[in-house]
C-alpha cells in the first residue's frame, strides 16, 4: 500500500465524469490496485452525507436516490482496504492537536492515518493539509 485517498478524490471517482476524474483515473491505471486504501474517516464522511440526504428527502424518489447513494458508497469502499483510525493514528492525531494544527477534525484524522502508515495522501485540499508536518500528499486530479 502506498496511497490513501482523501474524501475529495473518492468523490471524483464516484462521479465518473469531468477532467478531474479523467486525470485521476489515468494516474490510478498506472498502479496496482493493492497500492491504494481508503480510510474509515472518509467512509464516515460519506455515510453522514448520504444519511443527511435521506433525512431531508420529501419524496419517495429522493428517498430511493438517497439509499442508492448509500449503496454506491458501500460498493465503492469494497474495492480497497478501509484503514482504521487505530491507536497509532490516535497518537499522531493527539500530537498534532497539541501542536495546534488548525484544520477540520476529520481531515486531521485522515492525515493521522496517512502519517501512521507512511502513506501518501491523495487530495486536492493542499491549503489545509499542507499545515500538517510530515504529511506527504499529491493531487492527481490536475
Amino acid at each position: 500500500m502506498k496511497y490513501l485517498f482523501d474524501t475529495d478524490h473518492i468523490s471524483f471517482l464516484q462521479r465518473r465524469s469531468g477532467t478531474e476524474y479523467i486525470n485521476l483515473a489515468a494516474r490510478i491505471a498506472t498502479h496496482l490496485p493493492t497500492d491504494f486504501a481508503f480510510s474509515v474517516i472518509s467512509l464516515h464522511e460519506q455515510v453522514l452525507s448520504a444519511n443527511a440526504f435521506i433525512n431531508r428527502a420529501q419524496t419517495s424518489a429522493n428517498t430511493i436516490r438517497g439509499y442508492t447513494i448509500l449503496q454506491e458508497i458501500l460498493q465503492a469502499f469494497s474495492i480497497a482496504p478501509v484503514l482504521p483510525f487505530d491507536t497509532g493514528a490516535a497518537v499522531i492525531f493527539d500530537q498534532l492537536r497539541e501542536q495546534r494544527i488548525r484544520i477540520a477534525t476529520m481531515d486531521l484524522r485522515i492525515a493521522s492515518i496517512a502519517i501512521s502508515r507512511d502513506l501518501i495522501l491523495l487530495t486536492r485540499n493542499n491549503r489545509d493539509f499542507r499545515q500538517v508536518p510530515d504529511l506527504r500528499m499529491e493531487d492527481w486530479t490536475i
